[in-house]
């Protein structure tokens, strides 16, 4: 597969939010997101249906889409960002336009639920896509500096990234050792385990996958892994990076359990 990467994000361009997964953030919240990025020299453009709601989605699947691809068929338009993830984006992958995606590649910014849409576009036309803060959830209060600063620098900057280290207080824990290389993916725990088996999940061999997630508990974290284990997923890989999985603990910590830590220990040894 060709691989595409979007063109740099400058000042002055067009940056799209659409709601494509839950109901948005509160109003105020969103406002604060927008206004950051126009004090940055950005221009915004709201979707259409970012403010409907159909139970806990933010719109009908049909909207929800509409917004996605009017952002891609509009030329100005240069960046797509979420307002926030939650649940919803996989109901709307067979409704996206991933021919003018292809040609009017743009970048698209997310994580969580949104990692179901980066896979997909991924898998479809090879298209590199951000994981990064959202407008509602993230950008409405101050970044912590080292996510200011590396996420700017991968949108904008026409150089070559090099090494990219980790926060000096988050030092990375070593679960395997070895030397490895290959293309990263990856996103969501949850939302790469609901695409095993579809037409919009990417080839994973060789590559190095990257996951995190939130809310699950380390059994229902256990079992996505087994599935993705069983399906030839993580034993085809070239190497597994475990991002954070916040409030990740058992429901009753006075019964027998695993932690998040022991089972993601199990998974690695179980890589080849």
């Amino acid at each position: 597969m060709d691989i595409m990467k979007p063109p740099k994000l400058r000042k002055g361009n067009v940056i799209g939010l659409i709601a494509p997964a839950s109901s948005p953030s509160p109003e105020e919240k969103i406002e604060k997101g927008a206004a950051y990025l126009e004090q940055l020299g950005y221009r915004v453009k709201f979707g259409e249906y970012i403010h409907k709601k159909h139970g806990y989605l933010a719109g009908t699947d049909e909207m929800r889409a509409a917004d996605f691809n009017a952002m891609v068929r509009d030329t100005t338009v240069k960046a797509i960002f979420a307002i926030r993830g939650g649940y919803g984006t996989s109901r709307i992958l067979g409704k996206i336009d991933y021919r003018s995606l292809k040609q009017n590649p743009k970048i698209i910014v997310g994580y969580s639920d949104i990692t179901a849409l980066q896979l997909a576009v991924f898998r479809k036309i090879g298209l590199v896509s951000f994981s990064g803060p959202m407008t509602g959830t993230d950008l409405w209060k101050d970044l912590d500096p080292y996510t200011e600063e590396n996420f700017w620098r991968l949108l904008k900057s026409t150089k070559k990234i090099g090494v990219l280290k980790n926060p000096a207080d988050e030092p990375l824990k070593i679960l395997k050792h070895g030397t490895s290389h290959g293309r990263l993916l990856g996103g969501n725990l949850s939302l790469l385990t609901c695409l095993a088996g579809t037409q919009f999940l990417p080839q994973t061999r060789k590559s190095i996958l990257f996951l995190e997630d939130v809310d699950e508990a380390p059994h229902r974290i256990d079992r996505m892994f087994a599935q993705l284990f069983n399906a030839g997923i993580l034993n085809r890989l070239a190497g597994l990076i475990f991002g954070k999985f916040t409030d990740c603990s058992p429901s009753n910590p006075a019964e027998p359990h695993l932690t998040v830590d022991q089972v993601q220990t199990e998974y690695a040894e179980k890589i080849n």
